[in-house]
């Protein structure tokens, strides 16, 4: 059995082993690589789950030194460059609520696919995941988040005009995807929560973006591959909604915000669950035996039944100790 076929059982609800992933700021990165000895630690370490997806003009770390302070996405939205994260959308697109002179961008251009025949061959063995993009986080960073939210009660038309047109980049990269390449799922990112709970609330949620999740949601399906989503904070209250139009694996389960356990408990015969390690108190601050124990009881309670991969609840970020970095990955990997 190779890495794509257990991560494929563990996602079918099979008992097996659990799978795990890591993605790193390009500080945990350095911390790995000269602790590993290695550039290359997702080989090094023979990760069972490769990411990727299509070109972008603004990379998500982009480096200073290469790309100056600040970088515009292929969208027109203007980003902070920083060397330890992927930076923050700090000039938006759509200063108005007004669709009559912007051009979406081109969802077909050849450059973005030109590397992934290669990519795609050179993880054949493993779980290979592609991100497609996002929805009502686009519309966000489009807009601006204040400005998003006055236009859902004011604005409406034009909200979901905007959704429609991102929507519709969304689709039109899924489709190339899966008509040109071989892999095993297509990845849709888009945040719906906070801490304490959903940015919008259900109704205008479930009228405004559920529509869209699901044809994109619904192309994936009718190509058999799996759907996985990531969606920070408090989603608790749509996570019924997400399984209904065909989600698979939802990720990162923030377990500073939602009782994991609870989900796994209501929900894990329909639905496989990705993530689950505190990263806003555990990793940065606890010890690495107590790091360890907590993975070792999220394999047990998480993977009882099949459905999980163990995962941090967001990118491993530079306050994370290396020797908590070392004993996530080695517990994961154990057993």
């Amino acid at each position: 059995m190779n890495h794509r076929e257990w991560v494929s059982r563990a996602v079918a609800h099979e008992e097996t082993a659990v799978p795990w992933n890591f993605t790193f700021t390009p500080p945990a990165r350095k911390k790995l690589e000269g602790h590993y000895g290695t550039r290359h630690v997702e080989r090094t370490l023979d990760f069972p789950i490769r990411m990727g997806g299509p070109n972008t003009v603004k990379p998500l770390y982009a480096a200073p030194e290469v790309y100056g302070r600040v970088i515009r996405d292929e969208f027109g939205v203007a980003w902070s460059v920083h060397a330890e994260d992927r930076g923050s959308p700090i000039g938006t697109c759509l200063p108005e609520p007004d669709l009559s002179r912007y051009v979406f961008p081109d969802p077909l251009a050849p450059w973005r696919y030109e590397h992934l025949a290669k990519w795609t061959e050179e993880h054949r063995e493993r779980y290979r995941v592609l991100w497609v993009g996002d929805l009502w986080e686009r519309a966000t960073f489009m807009r601006g988040m204040e400005e998003i939210l006055l236009d859902v009660a004011l604005n409406r038309g034009f909200v979901e005009a905007l959704l429609r047109g991102i929507a519709d980049c969304v689709l039109q990269t899924t489709e190339t995807l899966l008509t040109r390449f071989e892999f095993e799922a297509v990845a849709l990112s888009d945040d719906y929560g906070t801490q304490q709970g959903l940015i919008i609330s259900p109704r205008d949620w479930r009228l405004l973006v559920k529509p869209l999740l699901t044809e994109i949601y619904g192309l994936v399906k009718r190509h058999g591959r799996t759907v996985f989503h990531h969606t920070c904070g408090n989603v608790t209250e749509i996570v019924g909604d997400l399984i209904d139009i065909g989600l698979d694996i939802l990720h990162p389960i923030q377990p500073e915000t939602m009782d994991i356990r609870a989900l796994k408990r209501k929900f894990g015969k329909r639905l496989a669950f990705c993530g689950g390690v505190r990263t806003q108190d555990l990793l940065p601050t606890g010890s690495p035996e107590d790091v360890r124990d907590e993975v070792r009881r999220l394999k047990e309670e998480m993977g009882a039944g099949g459905g999980y991969i163990l995962e941090p609840g967001i990118t491993l970020q530079a306050d994370v100790p290396l020797a908590n970095l070392v004993a996530l990955i080695e517990e994961a990997r154990a057993g």
